[in-house]
């Protein structure tokens, strides 16, 4: 398609503001980013969309420009929602690279954009076979068909098997139809989902290909094919997922769509189609993400109202409200656990917490369960590094043990903890720790400190992807919600007071020093890495630390007493 049709298609909010005289550019795709670089997902042809969250002064522009005119980046399509209006140097910018300029008002997402684009230029580039993405849009549009009809299209047009999975080998949607064979094994799946990690993570652009022998996979991009006539079954693994943004901010939460054919063997029309078919794919999981919205707000409510210490009565009016939303049509009120999980990356540059709130609500659902929908019954809120999920559970029948039907840190991690720590690689890490069942608002402050103490023994171990349960703890993290608050407000005064006194005239950060010394278990190292500081002026905190409150933190003693002030606080 030419860039001058978007103009022509007035709900699309396009208004251009340079380069006219480029608008007979042919567009082959779209892609939004946020990035100051984005070259490295840039192939040429392309309709960028960005929200200019990279905008942080006049002076930004001009190398942003450059990029993607060195990149042969088709046009430039830029939000008003951040900014309000397009800044005066990124048209100057664009015009000096002779660099097609739109801005999109504020009410038109770019999801809108990117169907349409997709759309169009499947149509123009696949023929015939732009049909298969046309009725998918129709009919997921209208009738909520979802995945699955792209897939039975796909298979019945083109016929091609297709699955879309989770990052962790979850069937999210397979083709319907009566001769398009058997169910992708689960084993199978978490296989495919391992090796698409692992090839994403290397940098390479996909699809990956893949070919399933009796005794493993191996990749066909290193070259290793199965022509031996063994029966081994070749996949190609297409990502779906946000272009444009960190890797490891999108790895472990993008699903992605697994075809039972060889790629390389494809027609580039045929690749074009399907990469189209994954951005409709990929609207579709934003769609699901934001219906989401309402259950991690609940989450997020509860969760606050647990730290600050409310009245279990004001808990349990939002307990209430939530119950309905996550077991509707349950008559009485469910019991409950917390789950706590925590992703880290080694440099510390890219935020774990939302990532950990995807797999979260994603480890939470049954392997075995097909589709997207059972998720609706999980909440789960993040702050930092760390995610929060809030799990409602049937109450259990008098006759049966009530442990029995809860959540157990090993089971969770049975199926997924291999496709994940592949994901993972050398440079992340995924601790999680499950509490008790609780039956009343009562619990759950109890429930919280127990599931983030089991989080502390999971991340002691060895390895990517660790998980603990609250069978596992010690006896005093269990009686510390049941400490007197008189005696908590004591005890933590003696040991922080001092401290944050001292924050509070000098800003010197001692409590969150604190923190994280106690976190890294005393390693100088790690604490400095974490901290970003240089390993003498955490040195420095420290011994601040102890002169300030008569305590040695080389004294197990005196960690144990700080540990529990903190959790207290």
């Amino acid at each position: 398609m030419r860039l001058r049709v978007l103009l022509d298609t007035h709900s699309l909010g396009l208004r251009l503001l340079g380069g006219e005289e480029e608008l007979d550019r042919t567009v082959r795709g779209v892609m939004t980013t946020d990035l100051r670089d984005p070259s490295r997902y840039l192939s040429g042809g392309e309709l960028v969309l960005t929200g200019l969250a990279w905008h942080r002064a006049p002076e930004d522009s001009e190398p942003f420009v450059r990029i993607l005119a060195a990149a042969g980046v088709a046009g430039l399509a830029a939000g008003e929602a951040e900014l309000g209006s397009v800044p005066e140097d990124l048209i100057e910018a664009c015009a000096r690279h002779r660099m097609p300029l739109f801005s999109v008002v504020e009410d038109v997402s770019f999801a809108s954009i990117t169907e349409h684009v997709v759309r169009q230029v499947s149509s123009e580039r696949a023929g015939d076979l732009a049909a298969v993405v046309d009725r998918h849009r129709r009919l997921m549009t209208s009738a909520g068909g979802g995945p699955d009809v792209v897939l039975d299209l796909l298979g019945s047009d083109l016929d091609l098997r297709a699955w879309v999975l989770s990052p962790t080998g979850r069937q999210i949607a397979g083709s319907t139809l009566a001769d398009a064979g058997p169910e992708l094994p689960g084993e199978l799946a978490a296989r495919l989902a391992g090796e698409h990690l692992a090839a994403a993570r290397t940098g390479r652009r996909g699809p990956h290909r893949v070919t399933i022998e009796g005794g493993g996979a191996q990749r066909l991009d290193e070259g290793r094919r199965s022509g031996d006539g063994s029966g081994g079954a070749t996949f190609s693994l297409f990502p779906i997922r946000q272009e444009g943004r960190d890797l490891r901010q999108t790895v472990l939460s993008d699903w992605l769509l697994a075809v039972e054919a060889d790629a390389g063997e494809w027609s580039e029309e045929r690749l074009d189609l399907l990469h189209g078919v994954t951005q409709l794919i990929a609207v579709e999981r934003d769609r699901r993400d934001a219906a989401r919205t309402v259950r991690r707000r609940l989450a997020q409510e509860v969760l606050e109202l647990v730290q600050a210490g409310a009245p279990p009565a004001e808990i349990a009016a939002r307990l209430r409200v939530a119950a309905p939303v996550l077991l509707p049509g349950l008559g009485t009120a469910p019991h409950w656990q917390l789950v706590v999980a925590r992703v880290e990356w080694e440099d510390g540059d890219v935020p774990g917490g939302p990532v950990a709130q995807s797999l979260l609500e994603e480890m939470l659902v049954d392997p075995g369960v097909a589709g997207p929908e059972h998720s609706d019954r999980i909440a789960v809120a993040h702050t930092g590094d760390e995610a929060v999920a809030l799990v409602p559970l049937p109450v259990p029948d008098e006759s049966r043990d009530s442990s029995a039907t809860g959540l157990h840190a090993a089971e969770l991690l049975r199926v997924v903890q291999e496709p994940l720590a592949r994901g993972l690689d050398d440079d992340g890490r995924l601790t999680v720790g499950v509490s008790a069942a609780v039956h009343s608002a009562e619990g759950l402050r109890g429930a919280l400190e127990e599931a983030r103490h089991a989080r502390r023994v999971a991340a002691a171990r060895n390895g990517r992807v660790c998980a603990a349960g609250h069978e596992e703890l010690a006896s005093h993290v269990l009686l510390l919600p049941f400490v007197p608050d008189d005696v908590r407000r004591a005890f933590t005064a003696r040991l922080l007071d001092p401290l944050r006194e001292y924050d509070r005239k000098h800003r010197a950060e001692l409590i969150p020093t604190l923190e994280a010394f106690l976190d890294c278990d005393g390693s100088w190292t790690r604490c400095a890495t974490r901290l970003h500081l240089h390993v003498n002026t955490l040195r420095y905190r420290v011994g601040r630390i102890e002169q300030l409150t008569g305590r040695d933190l080389s004294r197990l003693e005196d960690k144990l007493d700080f540990f529990l002030a903190l959790r207290m606080s």
